[in-house]
């Protein structure tokens, strides 16, 4: 038993040596290197010898007792594969047990989910309501929550990049916030929106004004409002809206990429727009765009009557 304790340790170890590396050398997240720790932690816990360990028993534990979705066991794997890859430089041993394993998954081509433009109008409506009524408190919780959901339906920017705008980050001069993206990317977007820029606006003010906090949208404590808080608001006004109710605030990104690109804008620059490292990402987009518009011609167009 104080064998396997002392493995265990000796394996965690390596395990924080190797996410330690991963930092330095591939720039990753905070959040990307806390999933690779989680995943490498629960293939410990299942395979106490993962110096020697039985992939395949796994995979079926993944599959057949979790449930998990291929997507979810595809990045296991590769984190797996990865690590055994460093623990080969590190010369813990001397054959990756992926070497001569093939393992197959089903190529899922989801398309995003968006919201209609009458649907996006009912989420912004929310906001066009008198709140002299209220109190103080939830005058600024509303003001908060305007600025939040009209910034996610004008820019696209993810959750997260939106939870970690600080006062720093906003040009009040050129209407441009920075925005701090996946593996530490930067990108400069512009709010074009006068409305959402005043909303903004206001809430930059106030929260200057309180001088006890360093971010735009903050929480009842004047900490950094987290993505799981803004999942939390945008359910709220959602359900309010009589939206759809299984959309989440990702549907406001999909929405925002799916109209410009309907509405003539280059793939290059939406690519830039969203901050994907890769124009193959957004391009799955154009096929969105392409199906609304299939749907708009079988339903509107007057030849299909005749």
């Amino acid at each position: 038993m104080q064998h396997i304790s002392i493995q265990r340790r000796k394996i965690m170890n390596i395990i924080d040596e190797y996410i330690s590396f991963i930092k330095v050398t591939k720039n990753l997240s905070n959040n990307t290197l806390a999933a690779y720790y989680l995943d490498l932690k629960q293939f410990m816990l299942f395979e106490p010898n993962i110096l020697a360990p039985d992939i395949c028993s796994y995979l079926g534990y993944l599959t057949d007792k979790l449930k998990l979705k291929d997507t979810s066991i595809r990045r296991k794997i590769i984190t797996l594969n990865n690590f055994y890859d460093y623990l080969i430089t590190q010369k813990q041993i001397t054959t990756s047990p992926f070497d001569n394993l093939k393992i197959k998954f089903k190529k899922e081509s989801k398309l995003p989910k968006t919201l209609s433009v009458t649907e996006v109008k009912k989420l912004l409506n929310c906001f066009e309501t008198d709140i002299s009524h209220l109190s103080l408190f939830k005058k600024l919780q509303f003001i908060r929550d305007a600025a939040l959901i009209d910034l996610l339906v004008s820019t696209g920017i993810r959750i997260a990049e939106a939870s970690a705008i600080k006062f720093d980050d906003i040009i009040t001069q050129e209407r441009t916030i920075l925005i701090h993206g996946k593996g530490r990317k930067q990108r400069l977007i512009y709010i074009s929106s006068p409305i959402t820029w005043q909303r903004i606006s206001i809430l930059l003010k106030l929260q200057k004004s309180q001088k006890q906090t360093i971010y735009l949208f903050t929480n009842r404590y004047n900490a950094q409002l987290s993505p799981q808080s803004i999942e939390k608001i945008y359910e709220k006004y959602a359900k309010l809206a009589n939206i759809n109710a299984k959309s989440t605030p990702h549907y406001l990104r999909h929405t925002f990429a799916t109209n410009l690109l309907s509405n003539g804008a280059d793939l290059r620059s939406v690519q830039e727009l969203l901050g994907h490292a890769s124009v193959s990402t957004t391009q799955i987009y154009t096929e969105v765009s392409s199906q609304r518009k299939k749907q708009v011609l079988r339903k509107y167009n007057y030849r299909n009557k005749l």
